[in-house]
């Protein structure tokens, strides 16, 4: 259709003249123009000049609003008219959705509010979790996999060079105060965690005292308590701005052999970065130091050797030749028994890496650690002639009444490892994990057998 209007041609039944007597034939009834919104001409965009509208397009006549009509601005469309134009006015039927957008609605404010409740509980976790916890426990974190050094290395010095950077002194409490303490500890991985013993930082913790890690260039940095056992003398510190330092390589103590060349590091008597060497005196030794109460009091199935050990280095790594950390330096023995702060004799204990691996993993992942337990009391000294751990009592509705043991029976074995005394026993049990059914020979009346105990677990 053109935009320009052009003349009719004459037709036969229209003369070009009027003619007398000839009257026009009535007019027929043309379309009734449809209203136009008002405020703005058709087609006109807002700002435009007004002008008159194409000669073709049906211009409404002035007027007020029909109420029967619904009104709408100009909008993009086919034809001449905007889309909706000359509809019904019916404000429902203008707010009524189609039935398939339903479905839609609801999926969106589903999905909306499972987001926020995810973000909700992200939020609240992240709130209530204790610093430097991971969910995925030492799988969770950047350890070094590999060993510095060949495992035929025979260099002490090159053992040395490798492991320095990543021992650290710890210092606990504040100067001038009781309870000020000195240790050791490893840098485990490179999100900043340090591995030491309880027994360095437990006065600290229970007096609110400043924690320092001192690292191998001097420098200091605070540091927090991620979690803590006391009953395997082991605690995991987060340590601020200590993500640069090189961490030590994790070994196995169970492929050590009594006469193998071991190097222990840490800061005895407050000495930093010292290194003393020796061999494996003896393997899965049992060992404890006593606390406050039996669940205070650390027992260790101990690698024992003759490496000098003293006060400062509790906490510190000991080290095959091939630099990879088998043990915490943790006790020695004094003429007077196992303590922490008698000198050197020739005769130390460290707690065994697998042990470290499994507690050190359940602090990162909740803060805490577990033991298992059986549910009885056995004796634990003056037995120098006894045939194995004898049971003393038996608690209600534990495992060990479960497994039908009674008092006065006598555990000789857990497994294939045999067991001398009541300290042996707990030390037996406790290589193990709460959850685990472990096997026992018992003798009873003279007579020997073996029962099933699943292990019950207990935090501390």
């Amino acid at each position: 259709m053109s935009d320009e209007h052009q003349p009719e041609e004459p037709t036969s039944d229209e003369p070009t003249q009027p003619l007398a007597g000839w009257r026009a034939p009535a007019p027929q009834p043309q379309p009734q123009p449809q209203p136009q919104p008002q405020g703005q001409a058709y087609g006109q965009e807002p700002g435009m000049l007004a002008g008159p509208p194409p000669a073709t397009v049906p211009f409404g006549p002035p007027g007020p609003p029909r109420p029967d009509v619904a009104y709408f601005g100009p909008g993009p469309g086919p034809g001449p008219y905007p889309p909706g134009y000359g509809q019904p006015a019916d404000p429902a039927r203008a707010r009524r959705l189609p039935l398939w957008m339903w479905p839609a609605v609801a999926a969106v404010a589903l999905v909306v509010g499972v987001l926020g409740g995810l973000a909700g509980g992200a939020l609240q976790d992240e709130l209530s979790s204790q610093r430097g916890t991971i969910d995925n426990g030492l799988d969770g974190v950047r350890t070094q996999t590999a060993a510095p050094l060949d495992a035929d290395n025979g260099s002490v010095p090159a053992v040395a060079q490798a492991l320095l950077p990543s021992t650290v002194q710890i210092v606990a409490g504040a100067e001038g105060q009781g309870g000020r303490a000195t240790g050791s500890g490893f840098v485990l991985d490179r999100e900043g965690h340090v591995v030491t013993n309880n027994h360095v930082v437990a006065s600290a913790v229970e007096n609110d005292g400043p924690l320092v890690v001192i690292d191998h260039e001097g420098e200091r940095h605070e540091a927090t308590v991620v979690g803590r056992s006391s009953v395997y003398d082991l605690a995991v510190l987060d340590v601020d701005g200590a993500e640069s330092l090189e961490p030590a390589a994790l070994g196995a103590s169970q492929v050590l052999h009594v006469g193998d060349p071991v190097i222990a590091f840490g800061a005895p008597l407050g000495l930093s970065q010292t290194v003393t060497s020796g061999i494996v005196s003896a393997l899965n030794r049992p060992v404890t130091t006593s606390g406050e109460s039996d669940d205070d009091s650390s027992y260790i199935n101990a690698v024992q050797t003759d490496a000098a050990i003293n006060p400062g280095n509790s906490g510190g790594p000991l080290v095959n030749l091939a630099g990879e950390v088998v043990g915490v330096n943790s006790a020695i023995a004094t003429n007077g028994g196992v303590a922490g702060e008698a000198g050197n004799i020739g005769v130390g204990f460290a707690i065994p890496i697998e042990q470290v691996r499994t507690t050190v993993d359940q602090i990162l992942r909740t803060g805490e650690a577990e033991y298992p337990v059986i549910g009885a009391q056995v004796r634990t000294g003056g037995e120098p002639d006894s045939e194995g751990a004898t049971i003393t009592e038996v608690m209600p509705d534990t495992p060990a009444e479960r497994a039908g043991l009674k008092k006065d029976d006598v555990i000789t074995a857990v497994g294939d490892q045999p067991v001398s005394d009541g300290i042996a026993l707990i030390v037996a049990i406790r290589t193990h994990l709460p959850g685990e059914t472990v096997t026992m020979s018992v003798l009873r009346g003279g007579e020997e057998q073996t029962v099933e105990v699943e292990l019950d677990g207990k935090v501390g």
